[in-house]
């Protein structure tokens, strides 16, 4: 975990897994939060920030993999899922729920799964295209802890490959030029 610039209760603090995620965003000079991957990572990191500071709201941007044909460019999250807990069974076991659906306050209608595994096999893509347009390791971490502590969440993710066989070069490759289109959306929307 990696915290750049001083959080202000006036400004919104950005959240991103990598510091290549941010390469383009620095420039802005809002406080952003390194979290590492992963949904426990992200869950530490905000969880112990927010612990201490309270920002006006978090902004969680980063890339996504595409579940569907067409999804490209950049999106504002209305709902995050956890595709890699099922709720809905522990919810039948012990009467309470650990990992409901988050419906966010903005967004498109953009569905937005996130779990601890990349996803690059056809199959596992296909079976999530079902639930979600987006997948990600780390929004919904984010989302969860955000609303733990009551502070307003968006989740803004940039599309960076299909979550398919070639993810993980697509995702290298684009990398750079998600986090521009990430710069861009932050200084459209948060200056």
């Amino acid at each position: 975990m990696i915290l750049h610039g001083d959080i202000q209760p006036d400004l919104p603090l950005l959240v991103v897994a990598l510091e290549e995620e941010a390469v383009h965003i620095h420039m802005h000079k809002l406080p952003i939060l390194v979290t590492g991957v992963g949904k426990v990572n992200a869950a530490i990191a905000v969880s112990s920030i927010l612990g201490k500071h309270r920002p006006s709201r978090l902004v969680n941007v980063g890339t996504a993999g595409a579940l569907r044909e067409g999804v490209t460019g950049t999106h504002v999250i209305s709902t995050v899922i956890q595709h890699d807990l099922n709720d809905a069974a522990i919810f039948d076991l012990v009467g309470i729920h650990f990992g409901e659906d988050i419906s966010l306050d903005s967004g498109e209608g953009i569905v937005l799964a996130t779990g601890d595994r990349f996803i690059s096999k056809p199959e596992v893509r296909e079976r999530l295209a079902e639930q979600a347009h987006l997948v990600d390791m780390e929004g919904y971490a984010v989302a969860r802890a955000a609303r733990a502590a009551g502070i307003p969440v968006s989740l803004v993710k940039q599309v960076s490959d299909e979550a398919g066989e070639q993810a993980a070069k697509s995702w290298t490759e684009t990398l750079d030029e998600c986090s521009a289109a990430l710069g861009a959306w932050v200084h459209a929307h948060l200056l």
